[in-house]
């Protein structure tokens, strides 16, 4: 089964998607109004906050880099969006960390740096591809492919350290 296999049967049954994907916001309301409002109570619902966070961003992410693939690489028509596979995992991770956030600090949730550092690496990488698709530089070069290595690991670095004094 490949990839598109997968879409074109989510889009041809769309419920169960689309059930999943609207309780993951549903879930973070109910915990916000379960946790309670002590600082103590909350700090024990911070793995469930994590948990929640983690169903939503990966989707999203996903998502969110599907769609920028699409329409910088393949040149897709925003009228073609899917709505179930392309937008609603989207608005899903934006409405839950919305939710989340009114409650909780991201800060004190288990590994959400992991994903500002994921999504920072998946930004640079689709940033770096799109430029050499563009100047269309290729392999056509007398620099060794050691070096070309170390060049890309080397933004990667400063792309993340400038991301992180940025936000």
């Amino acid at each position: 089964m490949t990839l598109q296999d997968f879409f074109q049967s989510v889009s041809s049954n769309p419920a169960l998607l689309t059930v999943l994907l609207l309780s993951i916001p549903a879930l973070a309301f109910l915990v916000n109004l379960w946790s309670g409002e002590q600082a103590a109570e909350i700090w024990r619902w911070r793995f469930v906050y994590a948990t929640l966070v983690y169903l939503a961003c990966i989707p999203g992410i996903f998502a969110v880099t599907l769609n920028i693939y699409l329409f910088l690489f393949e040149r897709q028509s925003i009228w073609q969006m899917n709505l179930i596979t392309q937008v609603l995992p989207v608005i899903t991770m934006v409405a839950t960390l919305m939710l989340i956030k009114r409650k909780l600090p991201f800060a004190y949730i288990p590994g959400f740096g992991k994903l500002s550092g994921f999504m920072t690496l998946i930004t640079a990488v689709i940033g770096i591809l799109w430029f050499i698709d563009r100047t269309r530089i290729y392999a056509v070069t007398y620099i060794p492919f050691a070096y070309i290595a170390m060049g890309f690991v080397g933004v990667l670095l400063l792309i993340r350290f400038a991301w992180s004094k940025l936000f």
